[in-house]
Order: structure tokens, then C-alpha cells, then sequence
């Protein structure tokens, strides 16, 4: 089991019986948290902000806030507040920081030996709640078909 922290944010939706976690990662001062945020005010639930353990098990992906962070997300503006987290989510994607494509190739990250869908998106974007929704769903349904 390979296993490490990760400077980064984590959410998850219930969807077929299991939480779909989407990894959000980029630099500081980014919108990392603001875009998780976003994706709570869209019905995803906070798993852990600013950093997260990520392991691998079985060729599949968890993460998890370490005890001292759980609960809590950093509103910029605010500070520190509370946030009622779930537990841990497996990771069906990676969101990275950055200018998209117009008509991007699929691309994939591999994080713990564990190859990844990754999305690039402007997080202060207004749509990208939107796009991080309609990519997990596209990557959820490309895997049932096998593509």
C-alpha cells in the first residue's frame, strides 16, 4: 500500500451507493478551497482542505484529512471555520489548477501507483463547479464502457 500528504483539498458526491471523490490540487492562493466550497454549495460533501493522506489499495484510490484538519476549510476572507466532513472518499478524479483546452485529449495523472483521470480547469472560474460535475459523470461513464 503506498501511502503519503498531499497540498491539496478533497470532496466527494454520493452516487450509485459510493462517495466519488474528486482531489483538487494546485498552488497556493489558487482557489482550491473556493472551488470546494462551490462543489459543497453543489452537493458534494468536504473530506478534507489543504491537505490530504491519500493512499492506494487494490489498484484503487482513497483520501483522508488528517485529525488535526478534519472538520474544517479555510474561507479566505474569514479564516478558519467549521465544515462537517465525511470520512474518506475514493478519488475518481484529480482536478488540477490551470488553462484548459478547448478540446482537451483525455488526460491521466498517476498518484500512489494508481493512474487517475485528471481535468485541468481555471478554479475562480464561475463554471467550474460545473465542469468538475460534468467530467466525473463523462469519466464515470467511459469506465463502465471500458473506453
Amino acid at each position: 500500500m503506498t501511502r503519503e500528504v498531499r497540498h491539496a483539498g478533497l470532496v466527494a458526491r454520493r452516487a450509485q451507493g459510493r462517495w466519488q471523490g474528486v482531489l483538487i490540487e494546485g498552488p497556493s492562493g489558487a482557489g482550491k478551497s473556493d472551488l470546494a466550497l462551490r462543489l459543497v454549495a453543489a452537493g458534494f460533501r468536504l473530506v478534507a482542505d489543504d491537505r490530504v493522506i491519500v493512499w492506494s489499495d487494490s489498484r484503487r484510490l482513497f483520501g483522508r484529512a488528517p485529525v488535526p484538519l478534519r472538520d474544517q476549510i479555510e474561507v479566505r476572507g474569514l479564516g478558519i471555520v467549521a465544515a462537517p466532513a465525511i470520512d474518506l472518499a475514493e478519488i475518481e478524479l484529480l482536478v488540477i489548477q490551470g488553462s484548459p483546452e478547448r478540446l482537451p485529449d483525455p488526460a491521466v495523472q498517476t498518484v500512489c501507483d494508481v493512474p487517475i483521470p485528471c481535468l485541468k480547469v481555471t478554479f475562480l472560474d464561475p463554471s467550474a463547479p460545473m465542469k468538475v460535475c460534468r467530467a466525473l459523470t463523462a469519466f464515470d461513464a467511459a469506465h463502465k464502457r471500458r473506453i
